[in-house]
């Protein structure tokens, strides 16, 4: 196995830190790899497990001490699913307890609309599979577990870049029991939205959509519920989204900003009344939603990195571009980016030779369809979402989106997009290294 060259790896007299040192001289432990994942989301894990795979040697920070959180996007799109089904592992995460939504519908006071058909689409798997993402993550980093070079460090907080000459060579983190450095010719950063190391890199993203408030909500699922399909349900001044888990409902009130603060101030009356108007077979148990400590928000507006990398750091997911939660489409995106990541720089990190041009060679792959998707979510943000502020009884989707719908060469096309984003996602060289 070619192994990176040990000269690029050794710490520098001249190191300099992007963030200010913690008040001890030296970290308390330095470890050396070939490439440093910042995040244990769905982009860092499978990027990790990617690169395991590929024979690199990899290290995965992750700040929480475990997954076992609530999470509020709970999809594996079938684009993942085809990536995992390349490198065998798609029957084995099947065996996991999950759902599957086959299909995603509006629904107006006046109409339904079938916005999305999973089940007419070509693949080996024509359904969005349901599952708690802290499941899956762990599934993921299970299987990075078995290849030797490794190695998941919880609770590591990181603050600190590491440069040298322009580059960066790792980064320094907190754990309960000291300050600790890792260093590598790599550092890709997957710590979402609210992202240190883009902070760290003083990398600004621009802004691509207005920003929304989605209010996440849980309530029980009974037995004689058999829906196997999300539904975004048009209110007076909101959208209301039901998604199946596997022994619940998961549901978000979406407004526009400020509506979280109207909800404080009102009380909970207010979004047991909207669900119940907008999904009446919901309003036998709204009245469970008694306190605002049983929901979250969400407050998000679409941004991107106009340069995704410098020397030495790549972002990719959300640390690159935060997607709207319209269709849900932010995960399938940031695993595609860690998809394309991989293929892109296994060989070079194996070799211990990364460029700048590998890393805008991910950014120039990943880009355009980035931009694309995000066109599409705003132009739904400001259609849709408008037009449930200004007339929602008279709501129907926008003249496009209609024709689309009723042309049977063209009606796939929304399913295609959430399963498969733009295009799919495929490993160049799914077999494993030894």
């Amino acid at each position: 196995m070619a192994m990176p060259d040990q000269a690029m790896l050794s710490p520098s007299p001249s190191s300099a830190a992007v963030a200010e040192r913690p008040s001890e001289a030296t970290a308390s432990e330095s470890t050396k790899t070939s490439c440093c994942v910042v995040g244990g989301g769905p982009a860092g894990a499978m990027l990790s497990l990617l690169l395991a795979r590929a024979g690199v040697p990899v290290t995965l920070l992750e700040a929480h001490k475990d997954f076992d959180r609530d999470f509020r996007g709970d999809t594996i799109h079938s684009s993942t699913l085809e990536v995992l089904d390349q490198i065998g592992l798609a029957d084995r995460l099947h065996e996991l307890p999950h759902g599957k939504m086959r299909g995603l519908r509006i629904v107006t006071p006046a109409t339904v609309y079938p916005l999305a058909v999973f089940s007419r689409l070509r693949t080996k798997f024509p359904y969005v599979m349901m599952m708690p993402q802290s499941r899956f993550l762990e599934f993921l980093t299970g299987e990075a577990k078995k290849y030797p070079h490794f190695r998941l460090v919880m609770d590591a907080k990181v603050d600190r870049l590491i440069e040298e000459v322009g580059t960066f060579r790792g980064v320094g983190y907190h754990r309960p029991d000291g300050w600790r450095e890792v260093r590598a010719p790599l550092t890709v950063a997957t710590d979402g939205r609210f992202s240190r190391l883009r902070k760290l890199a003083a990398l600004e993203p621009v802004s691509q959509s207005a920003p929304l408030e989605a209010i996440w909500f849980r309530l029980p699922r009974k037995l004689e519920d058999t829906f196997d399909e999300a539904s975004i349900n048009v209110g007076l001044g909101y959208l209301l989204v039901v998604l199946s888990r596997q022994d619940e409902w998961q549901g978000a009130y979406v407004g526009p900003l400020g509506s979280y603060q109207r909800l404080k101030t009102d009380g909970m009356g207010r979004l047991q009344k909207a669900i119940a108007a907008s999904v009446p077979w919901l309003a036998d148990r709204v009245a469970l939603l008694n306190d605002v400590h049983q929901v979250s928000l969400l407050s998000v507006e679409g941004n991107r990195l106009p340069r995704w990398h410098r020397p030495g750091l790549l972002l990719i997911g959300d640390a690159a571009h935060v997607m709207l939660p319209i269709g849900g489409v932010g995960i399938n995106c940031a695993i595609s980016d860690a998809v394309e990541a991989a293929n892109v720089l296994s060989e070079p990190l194996r070799a211990g030779r990364v460029e700048d041009s590998h890393l805008a060679e991910v950014q120039r792959r990943r880009e355009t369809l980035t931009k694309v998707i995000q066109l599409f979510q705003s132009v739904m943000q400001r259609r849709i979402l408008g037009q449930a502020i200004e007339s929602p009884r008279l709501f129907k989707p926008p003249l496009p989106l209609r024709v689309i719908l009723k042309v049977p060469g063209l009606r796939n096309l929304p399913a295609r997009m959430i399963a498969f984003g733009i295009r799919r996602a495929r490993l160049e060289r799914p077999e494993a290294r030894a």
